[in-house]
């Protein structure tokens, strides 16, 4: 990577980091604290966790598709305002109305597509995948400080402090936005990176890309419906909130050091199916525990560090599964799917958790997330093996356009190289091939060979 390439990629997984510890760090608390708002009900409280995600579902895919017409800074920016805006409403609010409006409008400012786009327009092909990988382990950490944050900052001065921090995060994301990402020298639809609506019906049309988005929906239902009633059952096991980091940041270091060798084996020795339904096996079996034995803070603890197992382990092999699913033209398309299935299914969890909590009591959510994981798990049952098949990107900048099929039949040729598909437009041909028997030196022979034809 280039030192340009570098600035832009750390700075805008910043601004991920930024935005995302705010929708986060309400997780483990809001149904602690929001008991004490004006017209809170367990429906209620489940809501105002989980509407975000709905905003961001809705509004996620428009908000990518505008910043292709408009600049990408000036969108990223009018997403910050919007969650600054939420932030503010909800810190403010002393009824449980007021902060489902702010969570609301917090999810509105649906940048995560932008910031997407954005990347790709400042990154060369060739690093483009590992400037994805960091945001993507940004997104992680942030999950990981959020829920240790969380518990800290409410006991000290409540959730508005929480909403009053959201609101000044997001300020200094949108100072490293102006001052630090840099500007792009011109933006363009990048297919391995953004949605494109022409090709929303290839996505839907391939039953292995909608299994892992049914996955990502129903592990997002499980975890915001679970916390939904977790801190309440913590607290009542002894644990006063200020102290449930104490229980979120051992469980979520050892259950992340738990599953590396899991990841390796998925990917190393091949073993990605096997290692997936055990994550999702797992998942369930932490619920139905977490169901029949959640009256002691040990039990409680000993359900979440089996989740965790599971969920990080998911959290890590489902991306890479829609990227060696999808095809290297389709692969933006699909992402934007699975993160839209993401947020919906946080959103559901939130409600349906809530309701289910107010019909008929904690253990009961519990039972409802383990009929969602069960599902899962017989969905994930007949997923094909996955193709362990890379993408990488060509620029054809340099290539004559009367020299394309030749270039493509040579680039065929290399062993190792499964797939070459040509998008004309973009000047970028998307390939998939297996690095374990990629012969390089050819490869760079071929393209040494065309570059300038």
């Amino acid at each position: 990577m280039s030192s340009m390439e570098r600035r832009a990629t750390l700075s805008l997984s910043s601004i991920y980091v930024l935005r995302m510890l705010g929708l986060f760090m309400i997780l483990p608390v809001l149904s602690l604290f929001a008991e004490s708002l004006e017209g809170a009900t367990p429906l209620l409280i489940g809501l105002a966790i989980s509407v975000y995600g709905l905003t961001q579902a809705l509004l996620q895919i428009p908000f990518g598709l505008m910043s292709d017409h408009f600049e990408r800074k000036k969108i990223i920016i009018i997403g910050l305002l919007l969650f600054i805006a939420g932030s503010v409403v909800a810190a403010l609010s002393t009824t449980i109305y007021g902060v489902l409006i702010g969570r609301a409008l917090q999810g509105s400012g649906a940048i995560a597509a932008t910031i997407m786009a954005m990347v790709a327009d400042l990154t060369q092909e060739v690093h483009r995948t590992k400037a994805m990988a960091m945001i993507g382990a940004s997104i992680g950490i942030s999950f990981g400080v959020a829920m240790t944050l969380g518990p800290i900052i409410a006991g000290f001065s409540g959730i508005q402090g929480i909403f009053w921090l959201t609101a000044v995060l997001s300020f200094l994301a949108i100072f490293v936005v102006l001052f630090v990402v840099p500007n792009p020298e011109h933006s363009k639809v990048h297919r391995d990176a953004e949605l494109v609506p022409s090709q929303f019906s290839n996505v839907l049309k391939n039953k292995d890309l909608l299994r892992l988005d049914y996955g990502i929906f129903i592990l997002h239902l499980v975890l915001t419906a679970s916390f939904i009633i977790v801190p309440l059952l913590l607290r009542d096991a002894g644990l006063i909130a200020k102290d449930h980091w104490m229980v979120y940041l051992p469980v979520l270091i050892t259950s992340m050091a738990v599953i590396i060798p899991f990841v390796i084996i998925a990917e190393k020795k091949r073993k990605m199916k096997v290692v997936f339904i055990g994550a999702v096996a797992t998942v369930f079996i932490a619920h139905i525990g977490l169901y029949l034995f959640n009256s002691t803070l040990v039990t409680l603890i000993a359900g979440l560090w089996v989740f965790f197992c599971g969920f990080n382990l998911l959290e890590a092999t489902l991306p890479s599964l829609v990227s060696k699913v999808a095809p290297g033209d389709l692969k933006g398309t699909a992402m934007g799917a699975y993160s839209s299935s993401q947020f919906m299914g946080a959103f559901i969890g939130g409600t349906t958790g809530g309701w289910v909590y107010g019909e008929w009591g904690a253990q009961y959510v519990f039972l409802f997330c383990a009929g969602a994981a069960a599902t899962w798990l017989l969905v994930a049952l007949f997923m094909n093996s996955p193709q362990y098949f890379a993408n990488l990107l060509v620029s054809t900048e340099d290539i004559a356009q009367h020299n394309l099929d030749a270039f493509i039949a040579d680039i065929i040729s290399v062993k190792g190289v499964e797939n070459a598909t040509l998008q004309a437009s973009e000047q970028v041909v998307y390939l998939k091939v297996d690095n374990t028997v990629l012969d390089k030196d050819k490869f760079q022979y071929v393209l040494g060979q065309w570059s300038g034809a």
